[in-house]
């Protein structure tokens, strides 16, 4: 029985989900309290299977902070709405249209030069942002889902030579040292070397595993680590955590750090991410096939849908490894000959 009289008032209880919910009908009437009965029963399973509520006046704002608080945003997504922000916080989502943002893209490209490919990351958070609202029922449609990028320009990345890895080794911080090394000699990303686990390096068998990769083809990768990287992790090794803390804790960025080792090393200026094109671009002047290249960088082989993480045998790969280090030796001898001093007659001419 779903109604029952307490004092004089009738009382109800029906449950949504599983879960039991009890109230008073507020009435000594049975028949009454029937049909009250029932309106709470309606109301319950409406609000159970009703769609969210559309909100397009609510403004990019106010869904850019919904969407830090309840999606686990990633770092980049952070960043990019930095750029976003300024210029669409007090729009509504309904009104962002692609004519506004090419105009946004203009204001962007106007107030420092900067290329295509720059503003196409922010445009893609900005339309990463309306899907969201489009799956928490904010939206009926994404008004830049069939938005099409500018294209972008190929441009040559910088490679890192010898001379130059030298000068900015010795400006970096210790820190900063550490991670420049492994990621010359490792290929890894910046956020792969910052997540790094001792659970993940095995010094006995010289290989490291990666502990978190940007992509989903990466993770789980081997690779055989160089003489260097093994001296330089067994002078700090652990049982645990993070293989590259600062100051016992974690590192969250090294822009900082990064810009002013530049600056000191009196060097041209070149993205922590070159250094990962600096360790491909050696083995493959080390001789190193592209298909080994790939398993060690974690890239997919292939551009297809289906195309999955390149499977190389770990023979191989340290071979490669092996390889960039006689490579190095080689361009280190070669710099140093030309370095020294040319012979000249002592005691002057007689």
């Amino acid at each position: 029985m779903s109604l029952w009289k307490r004092g004089h008032v009738w009382w109800a209880y029906f449950y949504v989900d599983g879960v039991r919910h009890q109230v008073s009908t507020g009435t000594r009437n049975r028949r009454l309290a029937e049909q009250v009965l029932q309106k709470l029963k309606d109301e319950a399973t409406a609000q159970q299977h009703a769609l969210p509520a559309l909100d397009p006046s609510m403004t990019f704002g106010v869904l850019a902070a919904r969407f830090i608080a309840n999606a686990g945003p990633k770092p980049h997504q952070l960043e990019r709405l930095k750029n976003l922000l300024p210029f669409f916080a007090d729009v509504p989502i309904g009104h962002i249209t692609k004519p506004l943002l090419r105009e946004f893209r203009q204001r962007r490209m106007a107030r420092r030069p900067i290329v295509d490919a720059t503003v196409n990351r922010d445009v893609a958070v900005l339309r990463h942002l309306l899907y969201w609202a489009l799956d928490e029922g904010y939206l009926a449609a994404n008004p830049l889902a069939r938005l099409k990028l500018p294209r972008e320009r190929r441009h040559q990345r910088p490679v890192m030579r010898l001379d130059e890895e030298g000068k900015l080794l010795a400006a970096a911080a210790p820190h900063l040292q550490a991670l420049i090394i492994v990621a010359l000699q490792t290929g890894m990303r910046r956020g792969e070397i910052l997540h790094q686990r001792w659970e993940h390096v095995e010094l006995d068998r010289q290989l490291l595993r990666v502990t978190r990769s940007k992509t989903f083809e990466g993770e789980g990768r081997e690779i055989p680590l160089t003489s260097r990287i093994i001296e330089l992790l067994s002078r700090r090794q652990q049982s645990e955590g993070v293989v590259f803390p600062y100051r016992g804790r974690p590192i969250a960025q090294i822009k900082t750090a990064w810009r002013h080792a530049l600056k000191k090393a009196g060097i041209r200026h070149v993205r922590f991410h070159d250094l990962r094109h600096t360790f491909n671009t050696r083995l493959l002047e080390a001789g190193v096939l592209q298909e080994v290249r790939k398993a060690l960088m974690g890239h997919v082989s292939g551009g297809g849908i289906h195309a999955v993480y390149t499977h190389i045998e770990l023979p191989l790969k340290r071979d490669a490894i092996a390889r960039l280090e006689g490579w190095l030796a080689r361009q280190h001898q070669h710099q140093d000959q030309h370095q020294q001093p040319s012979p000249s007659t002592e005691g002057g001419v007689s």
